[in-house]
């Protein structure tokens, strides 16, 4: 199924934050040639005909932007079934909006990690912010001490390549010299990774105290376009630097920049992902 077109997921609650996370799905479709799948979800079934009726018109409204919309209906809970759903789609990517803190559904702070919890597909996560016309041009990746850490690579090279984009890899400052040996594996490894792929990059050395907010302030400070993390809630690593409620202070940052989160696998360095497949 070599030509079988890439899907995205956007779950949808009728709201101005959810069409702006569509925004951000059709802007990242179109030059991957990519379809979108938007999905609600109801807890009856009596509430399906009403639900199918409103994403119809939300399909039908944004079917003028050039990329393939089809909209789901389904009966569940949004913990399970958004992730589910996504990986029945064979998604590449789940856009999903949410109000800072107070997010998708009622999903607040750390229950929006639930949904990404479950999901075996990455989340970009997004607030009331609208998408650039050139895309992601400057996109931030933290690499802490975890080997997990290297997994979202794959896809930040695909964003990168196709939206011609500068890669910031931020490296924690260490003195202890094992921590300083895992830090700087993870970011040699990252050179050679990206520079094989032509990406421009941009390294940078901040304070490894609060790393979760010296990540939002240089995302800040360069006026970046996302941030790419991993969620660490699942699991607990030795020298894991984020976690717990850091996770939430990224995707809830008060400068509401776009945040590509995923779970991580364990014992995998780093994942096999192609948007050209």
């Amino acid at each position: 199924m070599k030509n079988k077109p890439k899907t995205f997921v956007v779950p949808h609650d009728f709201t101005n934050v959810s069409d702006i996370a569509l925004e951000y799905a059709i802007a990242t479709a179109k030059p991957l040639n990519a379809q979108i799948s938007i999905i609600h979800v109801v807890s009856k079934s009596k509430d399906i005909p009403e639900a199918e009726g409103k994403l119809e018109k939300i399909a039908e409204t944004f079917s003028d932007r050039g990329v393939k919309i089809t909209p789901y209906v389904r009966v569940g809970s949004i913990f399970n079934d958004i992730g589910d759903f996504a990986a029945e789609q064979h998604a590449e990517l789940i856009f999903m909006g949410t109000h800072g803190r107070h997010g998708w559904q009622h999903i607040t702070g750390m229950n929006a990690l639930k949904v990404i919890n479950n999901s075996t597909v990455p989340f970009i996560i997004v607030q009331e912010s609208t998408p650039k016309e050139t895309g992601y041009d400057d996109i931030v990746v933290p690499l802490d001490l975890n080997k997990e850490t290297k997994q979202k690579l794959a896809i930040v090279s695909h964003l990168a390549n196709y939206f011609n984009s500068k890669v910031h890899i931020l490296i924690p400052e260490e003195k202890d010299e094992f921590l300083l040996h895992k830090v700087k594996a993870n970011k040699e490894f990252a050179k050679k990774y990206l520079g094989e792929r032509g990406v421009s990059m941009y390294i940078t050395t901040v304070p490894s105290g609060d790393f979760d907010h010296e990540i939002v302030k240089y995302a800040v400070s360069i006026d970046a376009d996302l941030i790419a993390i991993m969620n660490l809630n699942k699991i607990r690593l030795f020298g894991g630097i984020l976690g717990g409620n850091k996770e939430e202070y990224i995707i809830t940052n008060e400068a509401k920049i776009p945040v590509m989160i995923m779970n991580p696998i364990e014992g995998i360095s780093l994942l096999s992902v192609d948007f050209n497949g």
